[in-house]
């Protein structure tokens, strides 16, 4: 069974940085290609970014420059880093791997 797993989300203020882990069990992680989403409040669920097995990366306008995926296939993880953050990056962030999501972790920018 495909288990995703978010952690790393919390509250912090514009300009400052987290970095939400996404822990994979249950499938060959290393030939998966792995997606972030959000979703804010009230709106609906956005790609953020997109890493391939061979770790080519895409991301959305509005994180590009700013936000970081990165994957560890030794420990059968991917990796949001997030810097620079605006108070309209919060929102709950997902992991995704095809049609398995986690739960999510909620990201708060906030002074």
């Amino acid at each position: 069974q495909v288990q995703l797993v978010e952690s790393g989300g919390g509250l912090v203020q514009p300009g400052g940085s987290l970095r939400l882990s996404c822990a994979v069990s249950g499938t060959i992680f290393s030939i998966k290609t792995m997606r972030w989403y959000r979703q804010a409040p009230g709106k609906e669920r956005e790609l953020v970014a997109t890493i391939t097995s061979d770790s080519n990366t895409k991301y959305a306008d509005s994180v590009k420059g700013r936000f970081t995926i990165s994957r560890d296939n030794a420990k059968n993880t991917v990796y949001l880093q997030m810097n620079s953050l605006k108070p309209e990056d919060t929102g709950v962030y997902y992991c995704n791997l095809n049609v398995y999501w986690g739960r999510g972790t909620q990201v708060t920018i906030s002074s």
